[in-house]
């Protein structure tokens, strides 16, 4: 069953009830569920939802992907897909597919970590205008080492660092609070 307006509005209610201070971010997901969108697909160009997913193994370190396409050292995410059936279910897909790792990953909350409204340019090859992401980030640990196998069509290499690697100042700060 794919991810419901319903557990979309939850999923937010309950981490602004932990993050009062993100519901003015937010408001612009809520006009969007408020006027039937289909906030769930990539295809809505005025904002739709994504999933994260921030990996911590046992030495504390976070894992980071290199992003072909953005050219860039990220946390695993990206789009929703019509087979997932909650955020954090995405958000594990994403990690699973983009890194190939499936054993003893538990999530730390229910709850995302962090959820990251950030603009998206316009991509002409795509056929995409400007638009904007609510990225719902969930926090995960793994016990002992993990092997990764790449997605090579959209990530080239990895690496375990630091949490403090973490450039997104709220995200970072989050996860050190969650890791106590």
């Amino acid at each position: 069953m794919p991810i419901t307006a319903d557990h979309i509005r939850a999923t937010v209610a309950e981490y602004t009830d932990a993050h009062p201070e993100d519901k003015h971010t937010l408001a612009p997901l809520g006009d969007l569920l408020d006027q039937g969108a289909d906030v769930t697909s990539r295809k809505e160009f005025r904002g739709h939802v994504t999933a994260g997913a921030v990996l911590v193994n046992h030495s504390g370190e976070a894992l980071f992907i290199h992003h072909v396409a953005l050219d860039k050292w990220l946390t695993p995410g990206g789009h929703l897909e019509p087979e997932d059936a909650t955020l954090m279910g995405a958000a594990l897909r994403e990690l699973v597919e983009e890194t190939g790792i499936t054993l003893s990953v538990s999530p730390v909350r229910a709850t995302p970590v962090q959820v990251d409204v950030h603009p998206i340019p316009a991509n002409d090859s795509k056929g995409e205008g400007a638009h904007w992401h609510a990225d719902f980030r969930y926090l995960f640990r793994t016990s002992g080492d993990q092997a990764v196998k790449l997605q090579e069509e959209e990530v080239s290499g990895y690496a375990w660092r630091s949490v403090d690697a973490i450039v997104d100042e709220v995200l970072r700060s989050r996860v050190v609070a969650a890791l106590r």
